[in-house]
């Protein structure tokens, strides 16, 4: 109870919880009018999701702030790769956290704006900071590998000796494929023990189906769109209540 209590008391707590309530309403929605039964359940969850979606917009009033003070302390990494990418993101999310407060303001009716066209402008930053952080993920990826395969530099060196010795593997599409295998298991160990790592990766992907959807470059159905944001909010409240499973810096 108490860390439930701790949880809600965090404004990022609040804005994970409305955002799993928004992305739940719009995922049963889908499912309940796609079989076509209980159109007054239907609407009630729009009612919901729509509130939600309100209340998020007010909770993040503050993050433009936030989000360039985030910059201006990446700033100082000494990574170049890292101080670019966790530079440009929270940039990118200031940028999408101001026109968010634009259309804000146009659903309470503080001011006449073009919601389309602001809509369109949140969701290119919104897009644009999740190919950065999928990039940071990329690169996190190669330094792990980069890691293992200096830890396993003398045993890979005994196995090339080993195919260059045996006519039999010698063949090229063997060679290959024995390579690959190896590259996608050692892929595969070190995401499994590098959970923050994982995690981060899933939690973009799921992230990236939204604005795609929006912006028209990948249309899919609020089906799909509800259960990536689910996916998506839950691993979020996940790395949120689990610090240690969030990646850093």
């Amino acid at each position: 109870m108490d860390s439930f209590v701790k949880f809600t008391s965090l404004s990022q707590g609040r804005d994970r919880i409305f955002r799993t309530t928004q992305y739940a309403c719009m995922l049963l929605n889908y499912l309940i009018h796609k079989n076509g039964s209980n159109e007054e359940l239907v609407s009630k969850l729009k009612q919901l999701e729509s509130n939600m979606s309100a209340g998020r917009k007010l909770f993040r009033l503050g993050n433009t702030v936030d989000a360039v003070q985030t910059a201006r302390r990446n700033v100082q990494l000494s990574d170049p790769v890292l101080r670019f990418c966790l530079t440009v993101i929270p940039l990118s999310r200031a940028l999408y956290f101001i026109c968010d407060n634009i259309l804000w303001m146009g659903a309470v009716g503080l001011s006449d704006i073009d919601k389309e066209k602001w809509n369109k402008r949140c969701n290119r930053y919104y897009y644009f900071s999740l190919i950065i952080s999928l990039s940071r993920d990329v690169y996190e990826v190669v330094q792990l590998l980069k890691e293992e395969a200096q830890a396993k530099k003398g045993q890979q060196c005994k196995s090339i000796n080993d195919l260059e010795n045996n006519p039999v593997q010698r063949d090229f599409v063997w060679t290959l494929r024995v390579k690959t295998e190896a590259l996608f298991m050692l892929l595969f160990q070190n995401l499994k023990s590098n959970p923050p790592v994982l995690l981060d990766i899933v939690k973009n992907l799921c992230d990236l189906a939204l604005p795609l959807d929006k912006l028209g470059i990948c249309k899919t159905n609020p089906g799909v769109v509800g259960l990536c944001g689910l996916v998506s909010s839950i691993l979020s409240i996940l790395t949120l209540t689990h610090p240690v499973l969030k990646l850093r810096p």
